[in-house]
């Protein structure tokens, strides 16, 4: 009996299908596959997934269209799939509303961690109500919201309030890119830290004016 909840995988290779089913399914998941970008579409629509695995380098309708669009009626976690070297194309995949990204070839253990760790998350108890206060900014966790000093209201994506919670939280401290990788997305992570810079300079875009500080060689802090 699968109890870990339905993954909706958009992926056209066949045997790279094949080989995600197979593990995820060994670990209890329920793999829904979609071959194009339109039936993933219509897939995340009528499965309610908890996690989308989305190949960057779809025919037709490309990853990073397929990820807008899900943005645009979803909040459910998405893992791009990329053969791409391109660093631009990962780039623009995060900047559109991706969580993360893996590059093939990768390992399919390495993807199944991943997404059960976006899992753990999902079902930790929810945080409770409560408001932090930044230079003026007004960070609220039960809205999931930021109001600036002005009153204006903005409302990030859920990965980038939970990055700049736990900046918050750690108002005043230098927090590596290792260290926010494994509270905020959740695991170890050996590779790039990319996913980390382009998800602070999404909230510098969206919250212009919040004191999140580069530490050159170390990472970021929020506050004075």
């Amino acid at each position: 009996m699968n109890t870990r909840g339905t993954v909706v995988l958009i992926e056209d290779e066949e045997s790279i299908a094949d080989l995600i089913r197979m593990y995820f399914e060994q670990e209890g998941f329920r793999l829904v596959h979609a071959p194009n970008g339109e039936q993933g579409l219509d897939a995340v629509r009528d499965r309610d997934p908890r996690v989308v695995l989305l190949d960057l380098g779809l025919p037709g309708i490309d990853g990073v269209e397929v990820c807008r669009r899900i943005r645009a009626f979803s909040d459910v976690p998405v893992i791009m799939l990329t053969a791409r070297d391109s660093e631009i194309d990962k780039i623009v995949g995060l900047e559109i509303g991706a969580d993360d990204y893996v590059t093939k070839p990768f390992s399919p253990r390495e993807l199944v961690a991943r997404v059960r760790a976006v899992l753990r998350r999902s079902e930790e108890a929810p945080r409770a109500p409560s408001i932090l206060e930044v230079d003026g900014w007004e960070i609220d966790s039960g809205r999931r919201e930021v109001r600036s000093a002005a009153g204006d209201v903005v409302r990030p994506t859920a990965r980038e309030f939970d990055l700049l919670w736990y900046l918050a939280e750690n108002g005043g401290l230098v927090l590596s890119r290792s260290q926010i990788l494994e509270a905020v997305w959740g695991y170890e992570y050996f590779g790039e830290t990319r996913t980390v810079d382009v998800h602070i300079r999404q909230l510098r875009k969206k919250l212009e004016g919040l004191p999140i500080e580069t530490v050159w060689g170390v990472g970021y802090r929020l506050g004075p």
